[in-house]
């Protein structure tokens, strides 16, 4: 999987907590090389609940569970990510432990843009690390609202 694809799984994605920054064809371009790729396997875990990473991910291939683990019982599982989808973006934002796990149900390929690519990207394409902290922001948001109105923990 390359960069193009993993453009395209995030354009089509269709939900309402996608991705959706501003960018042109160059500035996505631009953006993709700031990523790292990985493989995962099923059952691999990508972000453990509680640990500290200031890294956002990006899912190309694959599907992965987000859960929660010490909530109340039948409020564990809070999402099912498709290709397209980003997860960790509170970790962009600040230092905190990370609320979820994320786990691999199927081989994924995952991109990762980890804190100090991202303060590169502030410094050398200013345009396009404001539009990517702008999405991620939203998506935050929207995820926030939801986890609020189905009244899954935060912490």
């Amino acid at each position: 999987m390359d960069g193009n694809e993993l453009i395209q799984a995030i354009q089509t994605l269709n939900s309402e907590d996608t991705f959706r920054p501003r960018l042109d064809a160059q500035q996505w371009r631009t953006f993709v090389q700031y990523l790292t790729q990985h493989e995962l396997r099923s059952g691999d875990l990508l972000i453990k609940q509680a640990d500290r990473d200031r890294t956002i991910y990006f899912l190309g291939q694959g599907s992965m569970q987000v859960y929660v683990t010490g909530g109340a019982p039948g409020s564990s599982r809070i999402a099912i990510l498709r290709p397209g989808a980003i997860c960790g973006e509170p970790g962009i934002f600040g230092d905190g432990p990370r609320m979820a796990n994320v786990e691999a149900m199927t081989p994924c390929t995952v991109f990762a843009l980890r804190l100090p690519r991202f303060e590169e990207l502030v410094a050398r394409v200013p345009n396009v690390a404001v539009e990517v902290l702008r999405a991620a922001g939203s998506v935050m948001a929207v995820r926030m609202r939801a986890n609020l109105s189905r009244q899954v923990p935060m912490a």
